[in-house]
């Protein structure tokens, strides 16, 4: 398939640059086989049907924009990922003048890297000088978020970006960017679901930088996704096995809760516990394992995620929702309303 395939036409004004409040107010189109149908998030208890389990992705996103100092050159680093070793995956500008050994002090806070390695695409491996509790607090006190391109903020990322951009599952840090389907939680939504008797679970993927990044090849079965870090328990794995034994749908919130969960399925669609990197890439024709149905934002054009929702409920059908989206004002991106998915064939 080519890229053009996923293009389509945006207003800028579509894009939303201030979440809806409260979160749960946004509006949701319920994307069915045989129609469109206009809600809010709100609504999404009586959309599901008790026994199906909602799965969300409880990462939290650190402030991940940090400027350091190697003697007296200056060097933006935006953290990726955290790698299986304990050092993170960073991009770096002016990456060049980093060598393996170079140590990094940052602005903000008394806190040191190690580079221990530089890969031509401009990443670095950096091991910090200090881990978990000690790490976090000096990541509060040295970053900034690393909002979106598409959310306008020319003084820096504010206070509310700080709460409105974490969701109410937020726990095991390590995202650089939103989960953003995850944002239109409320308490009060996570307890008309629970009284509607949706189960719930949370599994984890710490979503890096290149959700952001372009696709630059115009056969897209050329594109080579990025790597991010994700868990899986073994007593989620159990839980969400149980829901669909007993004829429970899952329901993925949001695609990287999707991709996580297609990954650690088997062909049968039976899910394991899982714990490594993924970079699974999902284009229409991919037969998915175990999500029925999709929670999601409205994605950008020529996207890997616009791709994904495309597989998922059909290219077409999604060309038809984005057009009734666009036409009727719902508002895209991170900030901006959601979609129900409900998969195709």
């Amino acid at each position: 398939m080519r890229l053009a395939d996923f293009d389509f036409d945006l207003p800028p004004e579509a894009i939303a640059q201030h979440p809806a409040r409260p979160r749960d107010a946004a509006r949701l189109l319920h994307v069915a086989a045989d129609r469109l149908d206009d809600r809010i998030v709100r609504d999404l208890p009586e959309l599901l049907a008790p026994g199906d389990i909602l799965v969300s992705n409880d990462t939290r996103v650190i402030p991940a924009q940090l400027q350091a100092r190697r003697g007296e050159a200056r060097i933006g680093i935006t953290l990726d990922r955290p790698l299986a070793d304990g050092s993170w995956q960073a991009l770096a500008r002016n990456a060049k003048r980093l060598h393996p050994g170079d140590v990094l002090a940052f602005d903000g806070a008394d806190l040191r890297a190690t580079v221990e390695h530089r890969r031509p695409d401009g990443s670095v491996a950096l091991r910090f000088d200090r881990e978990g509790d000690a790490f976090a607090a000096a990541l509060e006190q040295a970053g900034a978020l690393a909002l979106p391109p598409y959310i306008e903020r020319p003084e820096g990322p504010t206070a509310e970006d700080a709460a409105d951009y974490q969701t109410i599952f937020a726990d095991a840090e390590g995202a650089v960017a939103a989960p953003t389907a995850g944002l239109h939680f409320t308490p009060e939504l996570l307890a008309a679901l629970d009284a509607r008797g949706i189960a719930r679970a949370t599994v984890t993927l710490h979503v890096g930088v290149g959700t952001f990044l372009p696709v630059r090849v115009d056969d897209v079965a050329d594109h080579r996704m990025h790597a991010e870090r994700g868990i899986v328990t073994a007593e989620t794995a159990a839980a969400i096995n149980r829901a669909r034994d007993a004829g429970g749908r899952v329901v993925a919130v949001g695609t990287t809760s999707l991709r996580l969960l297609e990954t650690a399925a088997d062909s049968s669609g039976l899910l394991h516990a899982f714990a490594g990197d993924t970079n699974i890439f999902i284009l229409p024709g991919y037969r998915f394992r175990i999500v029925d149905r999709l929670m999601t934002n409205f994605h950008l054009p020529r996207s890997t995620l616009f791709m994904l929702v495309a597989a998922f409920a059909g290219l077409e059908r999604m060309r038809e929702a984005y057009a009734h989206a666009i036409r009727t004002g719902y508002r895209f991106f991170s900030y901006g309303d959601a979609s129900l998915l409900d998969r195709q064939g």
